[in-house]
Order: structure tokens, then C-alpha cells, then sequence
């Protein structure tokens, strides 16, 4: 079951009757973990009553959990497929996105300079900075010879050095689900979707599965400074997963992550359209180096969901010319990719949409009242 004029069927992989699928839905009590094999939806709350719970449990015959029926006729709505897990994101993991994070910078948030902007630093480092390996000999040489022209940036630093750039997206419990309404800060007037892959890592650190994200992003907050990126990242409603985590097998691999084409598509509530596809295949950084680095010096005893980071970066012009896009509330953006699914949001502000008010204590509390805390599960809660 979807919100508003989503149908279910239509935000699922082409092959979902086949992969092996975990989620959450919103029962009557409260919010539980299901699992979906063979096309079958499963309750697995009195097995592992949060999805951080059940991932640890894998591999989990259905069969200990309450069948639900076919996934095509769920009548539960879904929600956002982590719960426990906290939610970081990778930045500047693509050549051309990175190129956009410096246009901003230059710009302070202007987005009327952009265009100027972009042009002078494509035709200095456009081809140069796309074929380059981070962290690699060529890489230093390059970013010594952009020093020496006066166009080294913070965001080239992270594109082409050896540290990846891995932050908090969204607090836990702070993710919304396909369907739901997406947030935009009502101060904002320069901003965009992000459509990533998200992975989903273990309390051990292995990658088990990935879903689709959107990792809203303010491009005037940013670009006015990086010291801004809490505001421009972790707001109201401003990020969303969906629809449901793919859990990897024999049919479903880091592989797949790695050659996915992932496509976006806005639709304004003027008539206005843009569509993009994001290449996973020139992702400046492996995902699972990703991983690595984002476990360097952390522990997640939970698990995480990891966004990659995505090559989309809108310049095609909305209103006026030399702006490129921005949202208008009403947008409907959908992120696709064959093997994950469709996952479809509306935008509106920050303020407007559905305030977050149900957190940890919350959530403790109910499964608390369910009878689906034991001293085990306390324990690991």
C-alpha cells in the first residue's frame, strides 16, 4: 500500500516475485520489520521486532514470522526500511558532481553566477579530473597544478585526495518512506533531489543488501559555505529510502550496485519535466571502499545506510535563464533502477511537512507495549 496515487506494484523491482526483500510497515500497533520472499510478505516483529535486529538475524527462514500475503496486495502502508540504523552519506563521489560542489562554492549560492562560473572550470579541469583515481600519484599532481592556477577546492579535495567525504545524513528514526511527502527548507531558493544507491551494512560491516535514496540537497546553503552542510543536509522530511531494502544473493550483488543506472524524473506542477540518469560505473571511489572508510575509525553496533553519492546535477533552466533547476512545491520526484525498484516523493517545505515525533523513546515504548522487547532483545535494543 502507497500514499495518495502511488500504486505498490508499480515502485517494485521488474523481478520481485524473485530477490529476497526486507522493509517496515505501519501496522494498527505500531511500526514492524517485514521480510518478503517469493513474492510473500512476512511480519517478523515477534522474531526481531526492528529491522536492525532482523538484518543481525540473517539468513531467517519466513517462516518464523505472521504471512502477510503477496507483496503486490499489502494492505499495510509502507515506511521507511531502516529504523536503528544511522544514516551517513558519502559527498563529491563523482567527477562531475564534484565540479558542481566547487561552481557553488565559487558562486557563494548565487545561482545566477553559475553558469560563467562552470564554463571557465570545465575547460580548465573538466576531462583532467574524470579520469583521475583518487588518492593516486596523478591525483597530487593534479591538485598541485590546480593550486598553481588558484582553483583548488575543499570539494576537489574529497573528489581526487585520499579521504573520502562521509557525513550524517538524518538522525535515526528521521527517514521517510516511498510515498511520503519530502522536505525542502522554506529559506532555501537554490536546491535539488539527489537520487542515490544506498547500501546497507551490517553491525560487522559487511554490506547485506541496498535500496534507493534521496539525499536532498540545499546548493545556496552549501555553497555559501561548507560549515552550512548540517543545514543544508539534515532538515525536516529531507531524506527518504525506499521502497524496500534488496537483500544481496546469488541474483542480487555489490556487482549490481556497481553497473546500476539509476533515473530520475521531476515533474512540476507548472507541466514543467526534467529527467537524469545517474552511471554508477563512473563512481570516482568503489562502494565498498566507501564502506571501508566510513568504518575506519567507527563502530555502528546497529548497522548503517550508507548513500554513495550520485553524478546527477541539475543545470538545465526552470524559470530564468542561467539559473538552472531549483524545486517549486509540488514536484514529484521519482528514482528508479530495474533491479531496486521506484522510489516517489513529493516536495514540500521543511515546515510544512509531517513533523518527525516519533523517536527512540517512542519506539521503545511501543514495542515495549507490544510484548516485543524480551530480556534478549532489550539487551541488543
Amino acid at each position: 500500500m502507497m500514499p495518495g496515487d502511488i500504486a505498490l506494484l508499480d515502485c517494485l523491482p521488474g523481478d520481485w516475485r524473485d530477490g529476497l526483500f526486507l522493509g517496515r510497515v505501519q501496522t494498527a500497533e505500531g511500526p514492524s520489520p517485514i521480510l518478503v520472499v517469493a513474492g510473500t510478505a512476512y511480519d517478523m516483529s515477534r522474531v526481531a521486532p526492528t529491522v536492525a535486529q532482523l538484518v543481525e538475524q540473517l539468513p531467517l527462514s519466513p517462516d518464523a514470522g505472521e504471512a502477510l500475503g503477496p507483496l503486490e496486495t499489502l494492505a499495510l502502508p509502507l515506511l521507511s526500511p531502516v529504523d536503528l540504523q544511522c544514516v551517513k552519506a558519502c559527498g563529491v563521489t563523482f567527477a562531475l558532481s564534484a565540479l558542481e560542489r566547487v561552481i557553488e562554492e565559487r558562486a557563494r549560492g548565487d545561482a545566477s553566477a553559475a553558469a560563467d562560473i562552470r564554463s571557465r572550470l570545465e575547460e580548465r579541469v573538466g576531462g583532467s579530473i574524470r579520469a583521475v583515481v583518487p588518492g593516486t600519484p596523478e591525483a597530487a599532481a593534479l591538485k598541485a597544478a590546480l593550486i598553481e592556477d588558484g582553483l583548488w577546492s575543499q570539494y576537489l579535495e574529497v573528489a581526487i585526495g585520499p579521504d573520502a567525504e562521509v557525513f550524517t545524513k538524518a538522525p535515526v528514526l528521521s527517514t521517510l518512506g516511498a510515498g511520503a511527502q519530502i522536505g525542502i527548507r522554506s529559506d532555501s531558493t537554490w536546491n535539488n533531489p539527489e537520487p542515490e544507491i544506498v547500501l546497507i551494512v551490517d553491525a560487522s560491516g559487511s554490506a547485506i543488501g541496498a535500496t534507493l535514496g534521496n539525499d536532498v540537497n540545499l546548493r545556496d546553503f552549501e555553497g555559501r559555505s561548507a560549515l552550512l552542510l548540517g543545514k543544508a543536509k539534515d532538515n525536516n522530511a529531507s531524506c527518504s529510502l525506499g521502497p524496500l531494502i534488496r537483500l544481496f544473493d546469488d541474483g542480487f550483488t555489490i556487482d549490481d550496485v556497481r553497473n546500476a543506472e539509476v533515473e530520475l524524473t521531476i515533474d512540476g506542477p507548472e507541466g514543467y519535466r526534467l529527467d537524469g540518469v545517474s552511471s554508477m560505473n563512473q563512481i570516482s571511489r568503489d562502494p565498498l571502499e566507501l564502506v571501508r572508510q566510513t568504518l575506519s575509525e567507527h563502530q555502528y553496533p546497529d548497522g548503517f545506510a550508507l548513500f554513495l553519492g550520485t553524478l546527477f546535477a541539475p543545470v538545465q533552466d526552470r524559470d530564468e535563464p542561467g539559473r538552472g533547476f531549483t524545486h517549486k512545491v509540488g514536484d514529484r520526484v521519482a528514482i528508479a533502477t530495474p533491479r531496486l525498484g521506484k522510489l516517489v516523493n513529493q516536495v514540500v517545505t521543511s515546515k510544512d511537512a509531517a513533523p518527525w515525533d516519533f523517536g527512540l523513546s517512542a519506539l521503545m515504548n511501543n514495542l515495549a507495549a507490544r510484548g516485543l522487547l524480551t530480556t534478549q532483545q532489550k539487551e541488543t535494543a
